[in-house]
């Protein structure tokens, strides 16, 4: 297998050593699935409030919430595809329970806590791809944060 791989210096043809890059830590990735797994389940908690909005405004937050649910699952599968093949690792994902969005407020903190995390693994990725793609998910957010504080 592959794995006395994981962690060297990549290193360059007749070159001892290239510039000082390495295969990121076990810390990269732990934080990195942490956050595929949050996505995903972020999708699931984001569906079962969108069964659950009524009242004055509700259509506009219906849509909103199914936008972001449809989205979620895709982005999380091209970041965690992505890290791998750029890693040469496959991840391991923890077994993490999806939370409870008690209404829109709850579900507005949830998605600003989400891009904080996404900030916070940002700073600390080598994969400029990897970065990209997480603005892409950030996007999503913030266009169902719009939705939901504007439109509804």
């Amino acid at each position: 297998m592959r794995e006395n791989l994981n962690y060297r210096p990549l290193k360059m043809k007749d070159e001892v050593e290239s510039k000082g890059i390495t295969r990121p830590t076990d810390k990269l990735h732990a934080e990195t699935a942490e956050l595929i797994v949050e996505i995903m389940n972020a999708a699931t908690s984001f569906h079962k409030l969108h069964l659950s909005v009524t009242g004055n405004g509700s259509y506009a937050q219906h849509i909103a919430l199914n936008d972001l649910y449809d989205a979620l699952p895709g982005l999380a599968d091209t970041i965690a595809e992505g890290m791998q093949g750029a890693c040469e690792v496959i991840l391991k994902y923890p077994d993490k329970a999806p939370v409870t969005l008690t209404g829109i407020d709850g579900a507005i903190q949830y998605i600003r806590n989400m891009i904080e995390e996404i900030n916070e693994l940002q700073s600390i990725m080598p994969y400029s791809e990897i970065v990209n793609n997480l603005d892409l998910i950030k996007d999503a957010f913030n266009t169902a944060k719009y939705k939901l504080i504007f439109l509804s």
